[in-house]
Formats: structure tokens, C-alpha cells, sequence
């Protein structure tokens, strides 16, 4: 007599590994209290990355466990998997990690799986969640009530939240923070009897600082409220600054931004919060900002194919100049761009597709210093032919045949990824008065220089290379020839020998291929000439090699450099 299928045993193996993999994140995460107690930040960025690595190594796991247990003839059976789903769905309706446990079996049905097969009967295209919440969940915040006296109450909030290093000048510290916190709200809101401050119950932790989020709200009104701590070696804890203003605390959760690690017993009531106190952001950014970008991967899907279903939008190139490696293009109302490699670089690119990978996949796991797009790398798009004007899809098919491809009515992208749509660098500069130019070349060079202390050179810095935010911050985004910064070799051009060296069409010197001459920037990075002369005032040490070597000296003795998400007004006074 045939055996029945085990839905329920596969199942319940892919819900074991996603308790595996979820125990070895909190531990991680668990962890970040003790690093940013003991200043331990090189381990900090271990740490982050290692978290980044974890998804896949587990989903790797989970699936040859699977091939161990199953034959290929039972596994592989597309048929019998809307029972594997039925039987997943029963078994995760109780959790508080729900959702993020859906995108863990897509993950899985995936990585057996051609993505020829994916359908929502088989897995979760489209979430189940929603419907399904009937449980209870669990109180993830603490409320405070100054009731006329602030000192009194922030004295409380610090009470709380406190560490196994003491503050250094908690007093001078509370004090500050009050009158912040009197400067940046209306008189009368101080004053109001029913004025309430929401913070969450665990501390969230990223590169050198500690971070405590929440929103002061009256019945009436509301404003975000970060308070960003620093530990100071040998100095104890400082409350650095308090912050309500909802654009600085949208960058301090920027996808430009490595992920928090924070306590979250209940993400999908966490990232409500957050969209409570930053309704512009998109719910995949916020559970990316907080570790789970798989899952934000998932929420940025179901958005988009929501999108393209809901809107007469087409894709079509992105505007700017058009990459040697890489082929743009976008959705004018949705608010990213998709990435491909050509098939043919330019002349002039001396890597190739697999480097190219390599390089975006690195920008995932490296502290992005709020300068670079975090990017998500996606198989297998399928889009409705008639989604693409026409000029977009033409070009698409004839730089990359190989990852581009139309089978009917439907146009599939092999390979991709996404990152958010910002303007160029060189467009913006064209149509920007003097002090936006100003402010945007401040911003370039500084961006260059938080790269290099988080030990990242673009390689290419041009000015098309870079993109300007909706809140003015220049990001960089393109990554083909990005590497660390020890690697590189800065050097000085040697005078020359005869003075016929300086017509000559060759160099006069050799030029290894980590070779990089800084004083060569100006005209290679700006050929109009103003900005030339602009940039060279307020950065003009980048183009000195001793500026880079020192650097690359700081990184090299153990230094992990400073790099502020958020203005700190109060500390530069």
C-alpha cells in the first residue's frame, strides 16, 4: 500500500530550520549590548556581516537536509507542494514572527526549485498573514508621562534604560536633552497635560552608537523621538543628542544605512510603530533597516507587482549617462531603479560579469556609512511585455540578450538587482543655483571621505556615479570597480626625467594596477571648471596621497572612525 506524501514531515523540517536560523540571529543580535558596552567595534562589524551571511548559509542547510531525507522523486514533486503550504500555514498561524517565517519557505521552495515553478499556490507570493492574526501579542513599549515635569521624567527614561557602564554625565546630559527637547517642539506642547512619550522596550544598536526610538504624541499631535548614545572609551556612556524632526530620523533609517540589531519580539508590530512615526518610509525598508531583508525583499516584490497591476506605469531607461557596465532602467511612479550587466562592457573596464557580482554582492555586508544603496539582487523577474515602451525594452534586448529575454506576452529578466532611484550628481549640479552646488560638493567630498574611513574607495568617482536623496544627501550607487581602501596604492606622480617626458603621449613611470594618482582627480572628476575650483576649496586634501595613506594607516592599526547618521549640533557648538 503507497505511503501518503509527507507534506506535514517537509514542512515541519522547513519550519525547524527557520527556528535554527531565527536562534542563531537573536544570538547575534543579542550580542550588540555587550560589543557597544565593551567597545568592541571591529567585532561589531564582524557581526553585522555575519548576520547578513546567515539567511543564505541556513537555507543552504535546511535544503540538503531536505535531499537527505527525500528522495528527489518525493522533494521534487511540484504537485504535492500546495500541500507542503497548507500544512506550513497550520503550523505558523500561533508564531509571532509569522510573516518573516512565509519568506523563509519561499527561500526554501526556491532554492529546490526553478523559478519556472514559483505560483502562490505553492508559496507565498501573496501573504496569508493578515487574515490569520487572531493571537495576542506581546507589549513591545514603554509609555512615559512627564505630567509638567520633564527633568523628572527623562530622569526615569534613563533609569531604565541603563547599562552595565555607567553614564558619564548623566546630570549635564539630562539637562542638555531638555532643552532640546524645549527648542524643538511649540511652547504649548510641553504644557500639555496629556503629552506622552512611546518608546520601544529594547535598545536598538548599529556601528559605534546605541539608539533609543519612540514619539512623543499628544492627543492631538505626534513627532519621532531618537535619542542616540555613544560609548566614549574610558569616558563611560554620553546621551549624544535628542532628535524629533521626522526627515533626520528617516536618515538615520536609511537604506543607505547598515541594519540595526535590535530585539524584536514581534516584527510585524515593531515595523508598524515605525510606519506610525515615519509614514514616508515603505514597510520593505523598514524590515530591512532591522536585519530582515529577506523579508523586506518580499514586501518590495508584493509592492511592486501591486503596483504594475494597480497603474498604467511602463518602464522605461533611467535618466543619465548611460553605464559602461551596467543598464538602468526604472518605473516613473515607483520609486527605484533596476540594474542589469550588459553583456559587453566598455573597452576601458578591465573587469568582468563575475567581478562585477562580487562587488555588489560585498556593498550588502560592509558598513555603508549612510553613502551607499543598499541594493537587493533578484532571479527570474517576470513582467508583462506590455509594461516596457517600447525604446527601453529595444535597448535592454540589444545590451543584454543574455539576461533579457521575451517569451510571448511576457518579458523575463534573468538577473537584476534594485536600488532606490535617486537623481544623478552631474543632472542635479546642471540645474542647481550656486548654493545648492556648494551644498552638493560639500556633501561629494564628504561622502568620498566616510567611504574611505569605512575603508571603502569607489574606484570611479565621477560625478555620474553618484546620486543626490530626496532629503539632499549624495550617495554613491554604482559598484562595478568599488574595493577596500588598504588594497589600493596611492602614490605620487614622480617628476619627470626629461623635460620631454611631459609631451610625451605614454608615461614616464609604471603604473601598477592598484595604482592611484590623487592629484589627477580634479580634471578626470569635473570638466566644468568653477566646480573644479570649488571642489578644490572644500576638499582639496583629496587630492594629496598623504591624505589617503593616512587613512589607510588609521584602518590598519584597528581605528573604526566615526561616521554620524544625524547632525550632532549640540556635541559641534
Amino acid at each position: 500500500m503507497p505511503q501518503p506524501w509527507p507534506a506535514a514531515d517537509i514542512a515541519r523540517m522547513i519550519l525547524e530550520g527557520f527556528d535554527d536560523y531565527r536562534e542563531h540571529f537573536r544570538c547575534i543580535t543579542d550580542g550588540a549590548r555587550s560589543r557597544f558596552e565593551q567597545a568592541q567595534w571591529q567585532q561589531t562589524q564582524s557581526a553585522s556581516a555575519a548576520r547578513i551571511n546567515l539567511y543564505e548559509d541556513k537555507v543552504s542547510e535546511v535544503s540538503q537536509r531536505l535531499h537527505q531525507a527525500f528522495t528527489d522523486e518525493v522533494l521534487l514533486d511540484v504537485g504535492y507542494w500546495p500541500l507542503v503550504k497548507s500544512a506550513y500555514i497550520n503550523l505558523i498561524d500561533p508564531r509571532l514572527d509569522d510573516e518573516l517565517s512565509e519568506t523563509w519557505y519561499n527561500s526554501i521552495f526556491c532554492s529546490l526549485f526553478s523559478h519556472d515553478l514559483i505560483s502562490d499556490g505553492c508559496m507565498f507570493i501573496h501573504t496569508t498573514r493578515p487574515s490569520l492574526r487572531s493571537h495576542e501579542r506581546a507589549a513591545q513599549t514603554r509609555i512615559y508621562r512627564p505630567e509638567g515635569h520633564l527633568a523628572d521624567m527623562l530622569a526615569r527614561i534613563f533609569a531604565e534604560y541603563s547599562f552595565d557602564v555607567p553614564y558619564a554625565d548623566l546630570g549635564g546630559d539630562l539637562a542638555r536633552l531638555e532643552a532640546q527637547l524645549r527648542e524643538n517642539l511649540p511652547d504649548w506642547v510641553c504644557k500639555d497635560p496629556q503629552l506622552q512619550v512611546e518608546l520601544f522596550s529594547s535598545v536598538l544598536y548599529r556601528n559605534k552608537g546605541a539608539y533609543l526610538v519612540g514619539r512623543i504624541f499628544t492627543q492631538d499631535e505626534q513627532w519621532p523621538l531618537v535619542i542616540p548614545l555613544l560609548h566614549r572609551e574610558g569616558h563611560g556612556i554620553e546621551i549624544d543628542a535628542l532628535i524629533t524632526d521626522e526627515a533626520d530620523v528617516s536618515i538615520i533609517f536609511s537604506f543607505t544605512r547598515s541594519y540595526f540589531m535590535v530585539d524584536v519580539p514581534v516584527p510585524a508590530e515593531f515595523v508598524g510603530f515605525l510606519k506610525r512615526i515615519l509614514p514616508g518610509k515603505h514597510i520593505a525598508e523598514l524590515y530591512t533597516s532591522i536585519g530582515f531583508y529577506k523579508h523586506g525583499k518580499s514586501e518590495f516584490y508584493r509592492a511592486l507587482i501591486n503596483h504594475l497591476a494597480s497603474t498604467d506605469d511602463r518602464f522605461i531607461m533611467a535618466p543619465g549617462v548611460r553605464g559602461m557596465v551596467m543598464s538602468v532602467f526604472t518605473l516613473p511612479g515607483f520609486n527605484t531603479v533596476f540594474k542589469i550587466i550588459k553583456d559587453r562592457f566598455s573597452p576601458s573596464k578591465s573587469v568582468d560579469r563575475a567581478t562585477v557580482i562580487e562587488k555588489y554582492r560585498l556593498v550588502k555586508s560592509v558598513d555603508r556609512v549612510g553613502r551607499m544603496a543598499d541594493t537587493q539582487e533578484f532571479a527570474d523577474f517576470r513582467f508583462p511585455l506590455s509594461k516596457f515602451e517600447p525604446e527601453c525594452l529595444a535597448e535592454l534586448l540589444e545590451v543584454a540578450p543574455s539576461t533579457v529575454e521575451v517569451h510571448g506576452d511576457t518579458v523575463l529578466i534573468r538577473h537584476c538587482w534594485t536600488e532606490r532611484r535617486m537623481t544623478p550628481l552631474n543632472l542635479y549640479l546642471e540645474n542647481a543655483n550656486d548654493a545648492q552646488v556648494r551644498e552638493a560638493l560639500e556633501d561629494y567630498g564628504l561622502a568620498i571621505k566616510q567611504l574611505a574611513a569605512a575603508n571603502i574607495f569607489p574606484g570611479d568617482m565621477l560625478l555620474k556615479n553618484f546620486g543626490v536623496t530626496r532629503h539632499g544627501r549624495v550617495v554613491f550607487y554604482d559598484y562595478d570597480e568599488i574595493c577596500f581602501l588598504t588594497e589600493v596604492n596611492f602614490r605620487y606622480i614622480p617628476p619627470p626625467r626629461f623635460p620631454e617626458d611631459e609631451m610625451a603621449s605614454e608615461p614616464w613611470y609604471s603604473i601598477g594596477p592598484l595604482d592611484v594618482f590623487p592629484e589627477e582627480f580634479p580634471p578626470f572628476l569635473f570638466a566644468d571648471s568653477a566646480q573644479r575650483r570649488l571642489f578644490s576649496q572644500l576638499h582639496g586634501e583629496l587630492y594629496d596621497a598623504d591624505y589617503w595613506k593616512g587613512l589607510q594607516e588609521a584602518i590598519r592599526a584597528g581605528k573604526v572612525i566615526d561616521v554620524f547618521p544625524y547632525r550632532r549640533k549640540c556635541r559641534e557648538a
